[in-house]
């Protein structure tokens, strides 16, 4: 498909050149501009003229709309075509750009001597590499290096661009332009505990058999689907120790073939070196528990390298490429523990992100991100004025996860939760919300967007998860926690389906909110509440809320609710 695509885009600049209008005649206007670089950068002066760029653009799809209504009907089980999902070329008919589109924006390219390849499936997005001084001119704007002052790290960015008059219905943005993600150094955890550490009943600790057994999961069942993957994203310099793994398993598994590791895949140059001192804390905590829980299922653990050329540290990239993958190599389930605010994104980028995840569930992916450790701070906590919606938990096509203690019957204080301010109230939560916000009244009116998506969509134990850490064993808290182990909840649900002739559930919120569904399946959570910003933050109460989502599931329930066990005997099976 991408070969076909770049046929394509040679074809039409050899069209295009001779019906180009000259450079002076294209009318430009600033298509993008913020005020400021995001907080803790500071511009350090112009880059070198003939320093090259490598610059995303990210064209018009056709038909998003029509994109959208299909993934409803393959992910509503009252659909009559629940679980009907889409290949990678029925998305990209909904995804790629026009043929006027790509034939304006390549005619454009070829008016600078620019040429483009595909770097998406629908080809959709193009990448283009060009120095420094004609990118100033090609977007009429001057771009700087910006520091970052924590990290002592540089990035070239811009606060303003320009584009042709007659080009900007054609495109979505380019990147990285106006887009300031701060270097993430490391995990953020609620809490990291390295002390030595008595044996400490269930509730106040967590390991595999604390959680197996409040949630009813039989370890004994042993999955055994070999193409129902489970991907665990790894990001920033993490890496997963097989050692750690190893000792892990040996201590809490020890039912578990102890030669039991993951799959590593890599892209743009990542990497998962096995020097005990480059052990992660997060990458160790995923991989540990999502093996730990959701026995035999093949897991896989995705590096993406700290230079990943989608200016969003890999976020996109890694969609993309899981995309362009086989249906059997694909994750059915694909696990994040990390996010950014919404703030620091511009709107147009995080929709290009958000709609990368749309394509994704509609192919039968379901895509899970833990929700945030500061409750409505987003990751800044107390140094905000208005709540903080965490990103890419808030886009309306993943299924955001919270916290609630190890008990499972009260948030967690820390819990990330909110609404968007870029993306609007799906309609598979819209009489949840109301319900909420009716019940919210005029409380913090003006911190947050009432009509906004909100999040999270459901919740699970996070709290002192035992993990073994460069040899050691630490307790972690977060829904960095919650989110592996609602992810390897699903992922053995995949495999139970597959075994019965069944596809996996895909993108998962309307199945979550579906009221039979929740009344076997998750357990409402009614106490607790997530502050930040100098508030006490939204508190849990009866139905859906900003701090526990739905509920906390209940695997035996979402069994019987999906037909793989009688609802009354479920939970002695």
């Amino acid at each position: 498909m991408v070969r076909l695509v770049s046929q394509f885009i040679a074809l039409a600049a050899l069209v295009c050149a001779a019906l180009a209008k000259p450079m002076s005649e294209r009318a430009m206007a600033v298509y993008d501009r913020r005020p400021a670089p995001a907080r803790g950068f500071v511009n350090s002066g112009a880059p070198s003229a003939g320093k090259q760029l490598t610059l995303r653009l990210a064209l018009k799809q056709n038909n998003i709309a029509g994109l959208e209504k299909r993934l409803y009907a393959v992910s509503d089980p009252a659909s009559v075509e629940y679980g009907h999902h889409l290949s990678a070329d029925e998305v990209a008919e909904f995804v790629k750009p026009t043929s006027d589109t790509l034939s304006s924006v390549t005619a454009w390219l070829t008016e600078h001597d620019l040429s483009a390849k595909p770097v998406s499936h629908a080809g959709d997005i193009l990448e283009i590499t060009l120095p420094v001084a004609k990118a100033n001119s090609l977007l009429a704007t001057e771009f700087s290096v910006f520091t970052h002052l924590d990290s002592g790290k540089t990035s070239i960015r811009t606060l303003s661009y320009s584009l042709p008059v007659d080009l900007q219905a054609h495109i979505d943005n380019i990147t990285p332009t106006t887009s300031f993600l701060p270097p993430v150094v490391g995990p953020q955890f609620a809490a990291v505990d390295s002390s030595p550490q008595k044996r400490q009943a269930c509730g106040l600790v967590n390991n595999p058999a604390c959680i197996n057994g409040l949630y009813d999961i039989n370890t004994k069942r042993k999955a055994n689907q070999s193409t129902n993957i489970l991907g665990v994203a790894g990001f920033i310099d993490q890496y997963a120790n097989e050692a750690d793994l190893k000792q892990f398993l040996a201590s809490q598994r020890p039912d578990i073939d102890p030669s039991t590791t993951f799959t590593l895949q890599t892209l743009y140059d990542g990497s998962n070196p096995q020097d005990p001192s480059l052990s992660g804390i997060e990458a160790n905590l995923d991989i540990q528990y999502t093996i730990g829980i959701a026995t035999g299922v093949p897991v896989t653990f995705i590096s993406v390298g700290p230079d990943a050329p989608d200016g969003l540290s890999g976020f996109l990239d890694i969609i993309n490429t899981l995309i362009s993958e086989p249906s059997d190599t694909r994750p059915n389930v694909l696990s994040t523990s990390y996010a950014f605010d919404e703030q620091d994104l511009p709107q147009s980028l995080a929709t290009t992100l958000c709609n990368a995840y749309l394509q994704l569930g509609a192919m039968g992916t379901s895509v899970i991100f833990s929700s945030g450790d500061l409750g409505v701070g987003g990751t800044r906590g107390l140094t905000c004025t208005r709540f903080l919606p965490t990103l890419p938990s808030n886009c309306p096509w993943v299924t955001s996860v919270g916290a609630v203690n190890g008990y499972g019957d009260q948030a967690a204080s820390y819990s990330g939760g909110g609404f968007s301010n870029y993306f609007p109230t799906p309609d598979y939560q819209a009489s949840d919300v109301a319900a909420f916000l009716q019940m919210l009244g005029d409380q913090y009116s003006g911190l947050y967007n009432s009509t906004g998506r909100a999040f999270p969509d459901v919740s699970a134990t996070g709290n002192n998860f035992e993990i073994v850490w460069q040899g050691q064993v630490v307790q972690v808290s977060g829904t960095s926690a919650s989110a592996p182990v609602f992810a390897s909840m699903i992922a053995l649900l995949n495999d139970e389906l597959i075994g019965h002739g069944r596809p996996p559930l895909g993108f998962l919120n309307p199945f979550l909110y579906n009221a039979t569904v929740r009344s076997f399946g998750i357990a409402d959570v009614r106490f607790g509440s997530n502050p930040g910003c100098g508030t006490a933050g939204f508190t849990a109460g009866t139905g859906w809320d900003p701090v526990t989502g739905v509920g906390n599931p209940k695997f035996y329930g979402l069994r019987g609710a999906l037909g793989l066990c009688d609802p009354l005997s479920c939970s002695f099976e």
